[in-house]
Parts: C-alpha cells; structure tokens; sequence
C-alpha cells in the first residue's frame, strides 16, 4: 500500500482554488500580509481567553481504497470551545468551532463570504478535530483582519459531522486521482530505467565519469568536472541521475543552463533515451516574456483575458498535459494553454510538480528573487541538480546577489508623485540626498561603506509606496501606470536593502560611482558568491557542475561552493586523437593595447591568410572587440579581398544580432564549401560558445588575443579584493576569466573524432608559462610559430591528414 503525505494548506490551495490569475502588485499585497499577519494572529488568539486554543497541530490517516492511505496534517489557528446547557443526555454542552485567521488589505465590505481555499482549511482541521474526540458537530469560523485599519469581519458556520466527512472525502477523491496517476506513472518509470542500457559504445575514460556522477548522487555530494568536448557530458551526467532516480534515490532532475542551445542538447539527450526505452515526462520552462500571448506579460483579469478564471481551469490543463506528453517543450505547453485558455507560464509551472525532469535557466533556482517557491523552500528536497557549462555561473551568480540603486531613478519618480503624494515625494527627497552626498565623496569610482543609514531611508519611503500600492480605489489607466512605476522602484529598492543585509567583508563591496551621463549609481557588488550559491545547491539532494572549460577547478569551486574542500572533481579523458589537431601560439604578434597599431594588424592579417590559404574550408577568427575586429577586417580587405581570385568570402558578427540574424551567419558555414568561408567574430560573443559546427562545417579557429576582460571599475575592485584574499587578484579578475574564453571558443574545432582541424593562439603571452599552465590537457603538443614558418607547420598537418585518410 502507498503512502502520501501532504498538509492541509496544499491540498486546499490546490483542489479548491479557483477564479482570476491576478500578480504584479499583488505579490507585494501577500508578502505584506504574510509578515503583518503572524502579529495579527497572535493578537486574535490572545484575545480569545481561556475557551481559546491556539495552533492545535492535527494529522490523520485517511485509506482510499486498498492501495493508498493519504497522511494529512497541519495546524488550526485556534480551536473555541463554547459551553450550553446541555439539552439531553447525549448533548455533552460543549461546541468546537476551527478558526481559520487570515490578515488582508482587500476590502473587507465587499466580501460575500469567505475565499473556497480558507475555508476548506477550516473545513479540513473541522473535520480532523470532529473526528479525533468523536463530536457529531463542529464549527468552522473565518477571521478576517483588516491589517491597515484592523477592524474584523467573520464567517461562521456549523456542520454536523456527516456532512464535514462527505466534504473532506470529495476532496481527497479529487486528490487521489492525481496522486494514483503519480504513483503509477513512477511505477512504470522505474521499471523502464532498470531496464535501461546505455545507449553508446563507452568512449574512453566514460564509464569512469558515469561512476563518478552516480557515487556523488549517492553519497549526497558536489562534483565539479572538466569535461573536454568528445566525453559525452551531457549523457554522461543525465543517465547516471536517471539511473539514481529508478532506485528511489531522487524525486526530480533539474538540467540547469545559462544559454538556449544547451536546453536544446539536454532535450535531445532525454529524446534519444526514450527511444532506448526510457519511460520520462520532462518540461523545459520558457521564460514568461517568450510565452506570454500580450506584447508585454500584465498578469491581470483587466489585461489578459486568460488571466480571467485561469484558475477554474489550470488543474484540467496541467491534468490533460502530463497525462498524454512525455516532453512538455514550449510548443506543447502554448498549445495546451491555448486549448484551455489559461496562462502558458503558470501553467508549466503547475505542471512541473509532477514531472521527473525540469529544463531550465539558472535563475529558477539561484535568483534570490525569482527562484521556483514551490520546489525551494527551506528544506532539503530530494533534487538532483546537474548544472551545465557551470563557468557561466560565476558572473551569472554575481549579477543575481548584487543591486544597484542610481540617483536619476528617484528624481524621475520624485516628479510623477509630488503633486498627489507629497509624503512619498518627502521619502524619495531623503533617499535624493542622501545618494548624492555620498556622490560628493567618489570624484569617480570608489568603496564607500555608506549605505547603512540609506537603508533607514529607504525602508521608510517604501513603507509610504505600500500604502499606495494597497490602495485599489482608483483604477484608472494612468494609475494603474503609475503604480507600476513605483513598483518598480519598490523591487529595486527592496533588492539592494536586502543586498545590504547579506553584505559582508568577506563577500561583498560597496561602491559609488559617477556614471558617463552625469547620474551616480552605488551599488553592492557580490565579488564571492559561494555561500549565496551554496545554500541554494544544498537544497538539492547532489548537484554535478559541468562544463568544457572548468579550468582550474579550483577556481570554480571557490567561487561556486564554500565546502570546495569536501567537494568532488574529476577531469574527463578526451576521446578524440591529438593528431587530428594543429594547436600553434605565435610569438611574433600581440593584442596588447600598447602594440594595436597597423603595423601588428598586418602581421594578424599575415596569418589569417597563410592559415586559411593552406586548405579550401570555413574558418572562424575571434578578436578582443569590436573596434579591434573593424581594423584588422580594413587591413584584410586592403591586402587580400581586393585581390582577384583569392577565394576569401568573409562575414562579420553584428553588434546586436537577431535570432534569426545569427542563424544566418552560421548557414554560410556548410560542409562541402568550394572555396573559403571566413566568420570574424567578437571573443566571448554568441559564436564563441554553445555552436556546434561538427566535420567539415568548421576547420579552423583563430584566436586573436589572450581574451582579458578590458579593465575597469568593478575589474579593478575584484583585482583588489583577491590580492587582499590570497594574492592573485590578477588571476581572479583577467586571466582565469579570459582564458576561459580562449579556451571556449578553441573548443568549437573539433566536434566529433572524425573532426580535422586547426586551433591558432595569436598573441606571443599565450607561450608564457602563467598561460600555457591553463591549457587542457588535450590541447598537447602546442607549437610555436611564427609567420616565417607557419605555412610550413599548417601545410604539413593537412598532408599529414591526408596521408591518415588515404591509409585508412
């Protein structure tokens, strides 16, 4: 027999739910009244006296059949006890009623009675309680406390006990439904993977990176691996996970990514599973702005018509969905939505509850802001969290636990309020001046340690943009605007005061800076976000980082996880054979600022053509920017395009590219080019990671420049943060972020172990040791040219390629 366990609150929340899909300011109204309302709670339970008990705990078996007992538990906010004389013997003059108290801001007049899901609660512990001292009758009472004004209004009623069973058993017949079909589906899905094989022959070194992946799932560990192109890592880290999952060991894999075409390949991976006989529902999320039917997501009845009783008719959808698709891709998802004319974005969230796997953006489980609720609470949950290309996840992680506030924003709003809400004008007044004393003290950019009293300031102007938010009379179009703008501001200002309380010296620096414009920004820089990341990762039951580039390790694990000492690592064995690679550094020419003159951009102009010359085919070269690409593209074209018949056809990375845009530049890198396809690119861009240009699609990346971040103002403050830390602030800041780079973009040459091609390291640094000593393992042996003899070195390994083919 099954056994399931689930509170009160869920369950209510969600059979009962029901009517309008309605966020935006109304996540502000159920945080406010989340806080204000334990208060409230203590105050009503204290009032009660004597005959008052307040939180009762309740649970109670509930057999549905033969084959599941459904555990429910929770806790009433108060039980009253009222006595009357008895009227006979079997009166006993005592009456039970459940108190159900809930804080609000709506209004308290216009309620005809109480909202389904808190009175199904009250119904729920009637019940509970009814049945645990054998009462034939119960009340139910639903408080509702205003939290501004605090006056009171309740519902009551009485249930004899019969009629409370014949509900509460309705409801859970509703509920069991949904928890047979899981248990079934489980059944079926476990039975499949333990008859599930890997679908490959085993590369080398793969059987021990698929053990490896498994016994860190076991023993409840992290495991950060380099994992070079060619091993599999996709495949590698998910059928171990799968295989964990048919044993009981896991509930859920969650593939996080950072980029779109990483989704793609984790899809496909569980695609070409399922044809080996895995039986898996999975989802990828899309984010709400892709999904959304209007131009822009307004999460209300007044805006969006499918917001207009969603909740009468999601469960139906979700059921439909899950039921019949084994991939929920965003095309499943719409369609269904559509059918059912409900939001796509909630809907696949509901949906994602009784999945086995979720696809999806690093944010959904590290934003503080943005993270998935429902599945990342406050306690441990038996997740497998495998994270791909993990080295996205240092900036990435920085970006989500720092904030930033700019003088201009207050100004902007300080104009649109000041003739109706004078006192929110005051508020942003003081927030005004502060901000701009403290800009006084950074003539341009510097650590200021000031925001300890800002904070004061703006906790109290974002109490005064409570009141107006919560303030629902007025509902015109141009309030409805305005409060969006002072929402905006509101989560701005939320963020960086909660920012503020996680700071600390070890992890975090504050900074003012004057920015080009004239406005003043100060900003909480998350310079170390390992204990912020850490804490979401264990919330998981393991988690396995991964990516192509992890290089040194020991760098990642620093800065994703504070228990990188107790952490796994393992570095892949690449499969493919180093003679179907040319790896060269030049040390003839540099990318130094100090050397960018047309003079060096001849000498890169030089190898572009002698590499590409040697043999007809498509190549990509990355520069350091823009600006330096647009040069040596003017030189090359001087010297070589303008030349006849050179065979060169070239095509340059936009600034700001289109999906589209970019899907177009790769259709000119084909198989079976008659002449030579060149693509300059930005080092770092959209093409330099996350393409898959396999066999003859792409023989060749030219890498100009070691890929160090230009230096600025947040560069330099890392610089100086890790020089103080463990001395290699040059490290941290430039070189460890640079030659990830480097080493991303060499990585699109060889593809597969039929891959031929060349990797050229344009920049005399990358032969100094500080470089070569982050170089794979796999990149051995490297040559070193120059232009006097790289023709010799390409030519020699294209007959050398040549030779190989005609042997085999």
């Amino acid at each position: 027999m099954d056994k399931v366990k689930i509170s009160v609150r869920r369950l209510v929340e969600f059979i009962l739910r029901s009517g309008d899909l309605d966020t935006g300011s109304q996540t502000l109204k159920d945080t406010q009244a989340m806080q204000e309302g334990s208060a409230v709670h203590k105050k009503i339970q204290k009032e009660g006296g004597a005959s008052y008990k307040a939180e009762v705990s309740l649970k109670m078996d509930f057999p549905m059949g033969d084959d599941l007992v459904i555990t429910l538990e929770g806790r009433a906010d108060g039980v009253i006890e009222d006595y009357h004389i008895p009227v006979d013997e079997e009166d006993s003059g005592y009456f039970y009623t459940i108190d159900e108290i809930k804080g609000t801001y709506g209004s308290l007049k216009g309620m005809a009675g109480p909202v389904d899901v808190h009175r199904g609660q009250a119904l729920c512990y009637a019940y509970m309680y009814g049945k645990n001292e054998g009462l034939s009758h119960m009340g139910i009472q639903v408080t509702y406390v205003h939290l501004e004004s605090g006056k009171i209004r309740r519902f009551n009623e009485e249930w004899d006990f019969e009629a409370l069973e014949a509900w509460i058993m309705d409801v859970l017949e509703k509920y069991s439904v949904w928890i047979r079909w899981g248990l079934q589906w489980r059944e079926k899905r476990n039975i499949s993977i333990g008859q599930l094989n890997f679908p490959f022959e085993y590369r080398p070194g793969q059987k021990r990176l698929i053990a490896g992946v498994y016994q860190t799932i076991i023993q409840g560990k992290k495991l950060f691996i380099q994992a070079p192109t060619g091993t599999g890592k996709t495949i590698s880290t998910v059928f171990p996970a799968i295989k964990a999952m048919g044993e009981g060991r896991s509930d859920k894999i969650f593939y996080l990514t950072a980029k779109t075409i990483t989704r793609t390949v984790a899809e496909e991976t569980f695609k070409l599973l399922a044809g080996a006989g895995l039986e898996f529902k999975y989802i990828t999320l899309t984010a709400k702005e892709k999904c959304c039917i209007l131009d822009e997501p307004h999460c209300n009845p007044r805006e969006c018509p499918r917001a207009r009783g969603h909740f009468d008719r999601v469960n139906e959808a979700v059921f439909a969905m899950i039921s019949n698709e084994p991939f929920m891709s965003r095309e499943v998802v719409e369609d269904y939505a559509r059918e059912y004319d409900v939001c796509p974005f909630e809907m696949q969230l509901d949906a994602a509850v009784w999945l086995d796997g979720v696809i999806c953006d690093y944010n959904y489980v590290f934003d503080p802001y943005v993270y998935l609720k429902r599945f990342f609470g406050d306690t441990k949950e038996n997740y497998i969290l495998l994270v791909d290309e993990a080295h996205n996840l240092v900036e990435r992680a920085r970006e989500m636990f720092s904030a930033q506030l700019t003088v201009t924003r207050f100004k902007a709003l300080r104009g649109l309020v000041k003739a109706e809400f004078s006192k929110l004008a005051a508020r942003l007044g003081k927030c005004i001046k502060y901000m701009t004393e403290i800009s006084l003290e950074c003539p341009d950019c510097m650590i200021t340690n000031s925001s300890g009293g800002l904070t004061l300031y703006l906790m109290r102007m974002m109490s005064e943009m409570e009141v107006i938010l919560k303030d629902n009379e007025d509902k015109s179009a141009a309030r409805v605007q305005l409060k969006e703008q002072i929402l905006d501001l509101y989560l701005e200002s939320k963020r960086f005061v909660n920012a503020y309380d996680c700071m600390d010296e070890d992890r975090y620096i504050e900074y003012g800076k004057q920015l080009p414009d004239g406005d003043f920004m100060l900003k909480i820089f998350c310079v170390d976000p390992s204990k912020d990341l850490s804490l979401r990762l264990d919330l998981g039951l393991a988690a396995v980082l991964f990516s192509a580039t992890l290089l040194p390790v020991q760098y990642y694990k620093s800065l994703l996880s504070v228990t990188a000492a107790q952490d796994y690592d393992m570095y892949a064995t690449s499969p493919f054979e180093g003679n179907h690679r040319l790896l060269m550094t030049a040390s003839d020419v540099s990318s130094r600022y100090t050397r960018r003159n047309r003079e060096e951009y001849e000498k890169i102009s030089d190898y572009i053509r002698d590499i590409a010359r040697a043999k007809n085919g498509n190549y990509l070269v990355f520069f350091p920017s823009y600006a330096y690409m647009q040069s040596v593209f003017d030189v090359f074209s001087q010297r070589e395009l303008l030349k006849a018949g050179n065979g060169f056809e070239v095509h340059m990375q936009d600034n700001a590219m289109s999906e589209s845009a970019r899907q177009e530049f790769l259709d000119f890198f084909q198989a079976g080019n008659h002449g030579t396809v060149l693509g300059f690119c930005v080092l770092g861009g959209i093409f330099s990671e996350g393409i898959d240009l396999k066999e003859d699609r792409l023989i060749g990346a030219i890498i100009v420049g070691t890929g160090l971040p230009q230096m600025g103002d947040e560069r330099e403050l890392l610089r100086e943060f890790y020089d103080r830390k463990c001395s290699m602030g040059f490290e941290y800041a430039y070189l460890y972020p640079g030659m990830n780079k480097v080493l991303q973009a060499g990585g699109r040459v060889i593809r597969t172990e039929k891959d031929l091609g060349i990797i050229a390291l344009l920049d005399e640094r990358f032969n100094y040791r500080q470089y070569r000593s982050l170089f794979p393992r796999e990149w051995d042996p490297v040559v070193k040219v120059t232009r006097a003899t790289v023709v010799e070195k390409v030519n020699g390994f294209w007959e050398s390629c040549s030779e190989s083919e005609d042997e085999g």
